[in-house]
């Protein structure tokens, strides 16, 4: 077990040093705000929940490519890798020019959420840069799971750490006004995004079409490059669910989000720091998620039960002492982390209680995304969709609700409710794919000792 451990960790590596990369634009663009004052804070953090569940609806399609792309590269079929591949990108791109049409169209909406009214009139012209911003976003993420699922994870970690000081030299000049440039402080850093974004998008498709690594691939174009509506439908019985699990989470941090947006500014900025912090830590655990999905997926395609569940053992072991180990980090450095965002008394204080909290979810948040992930392997979607959407949305928020109003207990409240939620996520998931692996162990054994005794 301790080898496939191995095993997975070297495929993770490079997908979580990329993710970690997207991550930290995030968190650049969250502190070089945060330096100029509390209410751009804000307001970035309230852009960021407003679109956090389209935007994960959109990355849990991209989720799609990898796992046919993963299952036909270990059936050796170089033709169904090329089809994926465009079939995927046609349906990424239109789920996301979609989603960014919504969200431009609708962020005069951020007016009736019951937020401070500067906050809002900071946000609503950065949103729709965000909004737009998903379109390149999007389409790197499908070439990034086309990458990924090939087992060639280094070619978009390269480019998103080549896109962090990037991102940071525009900002450095848009945000602050450097250079003779303007001074467009928010809007600075949604224009830093998109640029970065947009440049990383097509450095990796001219990579995809002209690097020797994928000629093999892209040799298959003329025979495999067209729209079918079988394959469509075989992206979207991966792609709806994933993008359903993955939007429930975010949407529950979100709606948390923006329930505590209504406490106040310095509410919402605490929330917006000890959620980045956390978000960060979870690169990690998604990198891991997806190593196993792909490793579980490739054994899933030659029916190897065996395989797939020492896999998946060995990824939730190491989950757990991953979990473990940002739980020490957040719980001794609660009281420093902040400073790296805001120095406002009240907001840093906050902050600080809220990261305690994220240091006792962080094991639950680690091993439910690894559930999600080998269970996406052996494409079981639809009930995890169902355990996932009970645990947020039936158990946590409102859990969170009351002990934040009924209780009195405000921001506090809402974030012991994510803990309740992301706890029975994790048991519900990890639970769902050992029964899963030891019914079809039993029956793999079954159907061998039939074959034995013939």
């Amino acid at each position: 077990m301790r080898n496939e451990a191995i095993k997975t960790i070297k495929l993770a590596l490079p997908i979580i040093i990329g993710e970690i990369a997207q991550m930290a634009l995030h968190l650049i663009d969250t502190a070089m705000v945060g330096a100029i004052n509390y209410k751009q804070l804000a307001a970035s953090s309230l852009v960021m929940n407003a679109m956090g569940i389209p935007f994960v609806l959109g990355i849990g399609m991209t989720i799609s490519v990898s796992q046919m792309v993963s299952m036909a590269h270990g059936r050796k079929d170089k033709g169904m890798v090329a089809h994926y591949l465009y079939n995927g990108f046609i349906l990424c791109a239109v789920t996301a020019i979609l989603i960014s049409l919504g969200l431009i169209g609708l962020r005069f909406t951020l007016r009736y959420m019951g937020q401070d009214p500067e906050v809002v009139e900071l946000a609503i012209p950065f949103m729709g840069l965000m909004g737009l911003s998903i379109i390149p976003m999007l389409l790197f993420m499908t070439l990034k799971q086309f990458t990924d699922g090939l087992e060639f994870t280094r070619t978009a970690m390269i480019l998103s750490l080549g896109g962090m000081p990037l991102n940071i030299f525009i900002n450095w000049l848009l945000i602050y006004g450097n250079w003779g440039f303007p001074r467009l402080e928010l809007m600075g850093a949604g224009w830093g995004t998109l640029i970065t974004r947009t440049l990383m998008f097509l450095v990796l498709g001219l990579v995809i079409l002209k690097h020797k690594t994928f000629r093999p691939f892209m040799n298959e174009r003329k025979q495999q490059w067209y729209i079918r509506k079988k394959t469509i439908k075989e992206l979207l019985h991966i792609g709806i669910p994933s993008s359903l699990q993955i939007g429930m989470e975010a949407g529950a941090f979100a709606v948390s989000g923006i329930i505590i947006g209504t406490l106040g500014a310095v509410s919402q900025a605490a929330h917006q720091i000890a959620l980045s912090c956390a978000s960060f830590t979870f690169m990690v655990s998604m990198g891991l998620a997806q190593a196993g999905s792909i490793r579980v997926s490739n054994a899933f395609g030659r029916g190897d039960w065996e395989r797939i569940a020492i896999i998946g053992k060995s990824t939730l072991y190491t989950a757990l002492i991953y979990g473990l180990f940002c739980a020490f980090v957040f719980a001794i450095f609660r009281s420093q982390l902040p400073f790296l965002f805001n120095d406002e008394p009240g907001v840093v204080d906050l902050a600080a209680l809220l990261l305690l909290f994220a240091a006792v979810f962080q094991i639950s948040d680690s091993t439910q995304a690894i559930g999600a992930g080998l269970l996406r392997g052996i494409k079981d979607v639809r009930v995890p969709t169902i355990l996932v959407t009970v645990a947020y949305w039936v158990i946590g928020i409102p859990s969170g609700w009351l002990m934040a109003f009924v209780f009195k207990m405000g921001t506090a409240g809402m974030w012991l409710g994510l803990i309740v939620g992301l706890t029975m996520a994790s048991l519900f998931l990890i639970w769902r794919f050992l029964h899963m692996a030891k019914v079809n162990q039993q029956a793999e054994a079954s159907m061998q000792g039939e074959k034995v005794i013939a």
